[in-house]
Protein backbone atom coordinates (compact mmCIF):
# COMPACT_ATOMS: atom_id res chain seq x y z
CA UNK A 1 0.00 0.00 0.00
CA UNK A 2 1.28 3.05 -0.90
CA UNK A 3 1.17 6.37 1.62
CA UNK A 4 1.54 10.29 1.21
CA UNK A 5 3.81 11.48 4.29
CA UNK A 6 2.55 14.59 5.91
CA UNK A 7 4.87 14.84 8.96
CA UNK A 8 6.95 11.94 10.99
CA UNK A 9 4.15 9.62 12.32
CA UNK A 10 1.12 11.06 10.26
CA UNK A 11 0.87 9.01 7.01
CA UNK A 12 -2.05 9.23 4.28
CA UNK A 13 -3.24 6.25 2.12
CA UNK A 14 -3.51 7.19 -1.74
CA UNK A 15 -6.63 4.69 -1.59
CA UNK A 16 -8.41 7.53 -0.26
CA UNK A 17 -7.89 10.15 -2.84
CA UNK A 18 -9.15 9.87 -6.10
CA UNK A 19 -8.19 11.61 -9.12
CA UNK A 20 -9.83 12.24 -12.29
CA UNK A 21 -8.35 13.93 -15.42
CA UNK A 22 -10.72 17.14 -17.47
CA UNK A 23 -9.18 19.50 -20.25
CA UNK A 24 -7.78 22.06 -18.72
CA UNK A 25 -8.64 25.17 -21.30
CA UNK A 26 -6.77 28.26 -21.79
CA UNK A 27 -3.98 29.09 -24.25
CA UNK A 28 -2.63 26.42 -26.49
CA UNK A 29 -4.44 26.14 -29.55
CA UNK A 30 -6.40 22.96 -31.19
CA UNK A 31 -4.85 20.64 -28.92
CA UNK A 32 -6.20 21.52 -25.33
CA UNK A 33 -9.25 21.07 -26.02
CA UNK A 34 -8.67 17.25 -26.25
CA UNK A 35 -5.85 16.62 -24.41
CA UNK A 36 -7.11 15.28 -20.89
CA UNK A 37 -3.89 17.04 -19.02
CA UNK A 38 -5.96 18.80 -16.02
CA UNK A 39 -6.15 16.95 -12.99
CA UNK A 40 -9.02 16.66 -10.22
CA UNK A 41 -8.17 15.57 -6.71
CA UNK A 42 -10.83 14.40 -4.58
CA UNK A 43 -10.36 13.88 -0.63
CA UNK A 44 -13.26 13.20 1.26
CA UNK A 45 -12.10 14.29 4.87
CA UNK A 46 -14.80 13.11 6.85
CA UNK A 47 -14.62 9.11 6.03
CA UNK A 48 -10.39 9.45 5.96
CA UNK A 49 -8.10 8.01 8.12
CA UNK A 50 -6.89 11.23 9.81
CA UNK A 51 -7.23 11.87 13.47
CA UNK A 52 -10.11 13.70 14.32
CA UNK A 53 -8.70 17.18 15.51
CA UNK A 54 -6.77 17.17 11.93
CA UNK A 55 -9.73 16.33 10.01
CA UNK A 56 -11.71 19.60 12.00
CA UNK A 57 -8.54 21.85 11.38
CA UNK A 58 -8.66 21.03 7.57
CA UNK A 59 -12.12 21.29 7.27
CA UNK A 60 -11.92 25.14 8.22
CA UNK A 61 -8.09 25.73 6.67
CA UNK A 62 -9.26 24.65 3.36
CA UNK A 63 -12.86 26.64 3.17
CA UNK A 64 -13.96 26.84 -0.09
CA UNK A 65 -12.10 23.92 -1.48
CA UNK A 66 -14.53 21.90 0.76
CA UNK A 67 -18.00 20.63 -0.69
CA UNK A 68 -21.09 20.32 1.53
CA UNK A 69 -20.77 16.95 1.53
CA UNK A 70 -16.73 17.17 3.54
CA UNK A 71 -14.80 16.08 0.17
CA UNK A 72 -12.16 18.52 -0.73
CA UNK A 73 -11.53 19.17 -4.51
CA UNK A 74 -8.01 20.57 -5.40
CA UNK A 75 -7.91 21.20 -9.23
CA UNK A 76 -4.22 21.65 -10.80
CA UNK A 77 -4.03 22.90 -14.30
CA UNK A 78 -0.86 24.78 -14.44
CA UNK A 79 1.15 22.10 -16.47
CA UNK A 80 1.29 20.38 -19.78
CA UNK A 81 1.54 16.57 -18.33
CA UNK A 82 -0.96 14.87 -16.62
CA UNK A 83 1.92 13.81 -14.49
CA UNK A 84 2.89 17.10 -13.37
CA UNK A 85 -0.09 18.30 -12.47
CA UNK A 86 -0.67 15.01 -10.57
CA UNK A 87 1.81 15.56 -8.78
CA UNK A 88 1.29 19.36 -7.55
CA UNK A 89 -2.37 18.27 -6.78
CA UNK A 90 -0.40 15.81 -3.82
CA UNK A 91 2.08 18.48 -2.74
CA UNK A 92 -0.88 21.03 -2.64
CA UNK A 93 -2.50 18.27 -0.16
CA UNK A 94 0.40 17.58 1.31
CA UNK A 95 0.95 20.89 2.40
CA UNK A 96 -2.33 21.29 3.08
CA UNK A 97 -2.61 18.80 5.57
CA UNK A 98 1.19 19.75 7.33
CA UNK A 99 -0.57 22.95 7.95
CA UNK A 100 -3.54 21.16 9.53
CA UNK A 101 -1.72 19.10 11.82
CA UNK A 102 0.46 21.39 13.42
CA UNK A 103 -1.35 22.31 16.63
CA UNK A 104 -2.08 25.99 16.54
CA UNK A 105 -0.21 27.94 19.51
CA UNK A 106 -2.84 29.11 22.42
CA UNK A 107 -3.53 32.88 22.43
CA UNK A 108 -2.80 34.53 25.92
CA UNK A 109 -5.14 37.19 26.74
CA UNK A 110 -3.04 40.21 27.54
CA UNK A 111 -3.44 43.93 28.59
CA UNK A 112 -2.15 47.20 27.71
CA UNK A 113 0.07 48.32 30.58
CA UNK A 114 -0.18 51.12 33.05
CA UNK A 115 2.23 53.09 31.35
CA UNK A 116 0.60 52.13 28.13
CA UNK A 117 -3.14 53.60 28.66
CA UNK A 118 -1.46 56.95 30.34
CA UNK A 119 0.51 57.41 27.08
CA UNK A 120 -2.56 56.67 25.12
CA UNK A 121 -4.44 59.13 26.96
CA UNK A 122 -2.04 61.80 27.14
CA UNK A 123 -1.93 61.70 23.30
CA UNK A 124 -5.44 62.48 22.46
CA UNK A 125 -5.50 64.85 24.67
CA UNK A 126 -2.72 66.76 23.36
CA UNK A 127 -4.37 65.83 19.55
CA UNK A 128 -7.98 67.58 20.73
CA UNK A 129 -6.54 70.39 21.73
CA UNK A 130 -4.36 70.64 18.44
CA UNK A 131 -7.53 70.38 16.61
CA UNK A 132 -9.11 73.20 19.12
CA UNK A 133 -7.29 75.41 17.97
CA UNK A 134 -8.83 74.84 14.52
CA UNK A 135 -11.90 75.99 15.40
CA UNK A 136 -13.20 79.58 13.98
CA UNK A 137 -11.36 82.39 15.80
CA UNK A 138 -13.84 84.49 18.33
CA UNK A 139 -13.38 88.20 18.98
CA UNK A 140 -13.58 89.33 22.12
Amino acid sequence: MEFLDIKPGLRLPLHEITFSATTAGGPGGQHVNRSLTAIQLRFDICNSSLPAEVKSRLLTLAGGQVSSSGVLLIRARSHRSQEQNRREALERLRQLLIRAASVPKARRPTRPSKSARKKRVDQKIRRGRTKALRGRVREG
